[in-house]
């Protein structure tokens, strides 16, 4: 038997270090430790690719909780089925021993189990879809105050339009035009398209 563990974070910047500090209380080696840094909105990601590739029967595998498995619920249980059921890969939910199984293999034992993990799977999944709701209401209500979002809208430079007229004339070059602009290309032409639309209307 080997023993394995898997950690996630959501991004780059969030801290592993407690998902580490109960893998080493495990004394599982840190080459068989597999973390992956981005959301946990699918199993597409290539620490739990690589690990999957690893994990053969009768392994065992720690999680520190199991919304760091993921947060979709219908593919929580599909991994879990896959691991437990196709590969014959044990796992331990380390902040939840009832999800340990190892533990009570018998009919009572697994449907506990079971229950259990389907309980979790969908408070994950109506956490994730609960900060979802907030962020779109915090968003919502941000606008409504007057809060834009963006990078702020760069205003065409007074000397715009002579400098239009002279890159027209071909008197001055594409990029001597930006630099008196002061304006990035892409910023230039979409500012052009307004210059010229405005000019039109006059």
């Amino acid at each position: 038997m080997t023993i394995y563990g898997y950690i996630r974070v959501s991004s780059a910047d969030q801290n592993e270090g407690r998902q580490l500090d109960a893998m080493a209380a495990l004394d599982i080696p840190p080459t068989h430790i597999f973390a992956d840094k981005q959301s946990g909105k699918d199993f597409q990601r290539p620490a739990w690719t690589a690990m999957m590739r690893k994990l053969r029967s009768g392994d065992l595998l720690y999680v520190k909780s199991i919304d760091r498995l993921g947060r979709n619920y219908e593919d929580i249980q599909n991994q879990w089925r896959i691991l437990t059921k196709e590969r014959g890969v044990d796992i331990a939910v380390i902040d939840m021993p009832l999800l340990d199984t190892r533990n009570g293999r018998d009919l009572i034992g697994t449907f506990i189990a079971d229950t259990v993990l389907s309980l979790l799977s969908f408070v994950a999944q109506s956490e994730r879809e609960a900060i979802r709701t907030r962020q779109a209401e915090g968003i919502v209500a941000a606008k409504a105050r007057g809060v834009r979002f963006g990078r702020p809208t760069k205003k065409i430079p007074d000397n715009f339009g002579e400098v239009i007229t002279l890159w027209e004339k071909r008197e001055i070059s594409f990029s001597e035009a930006l630099n008196l602009t002061g304006l990035k290309h892409t910023v230039f032409y979409s500012r052009l398209r307004e210059y010229r639309a405005d000019k039109g209307k006059r």
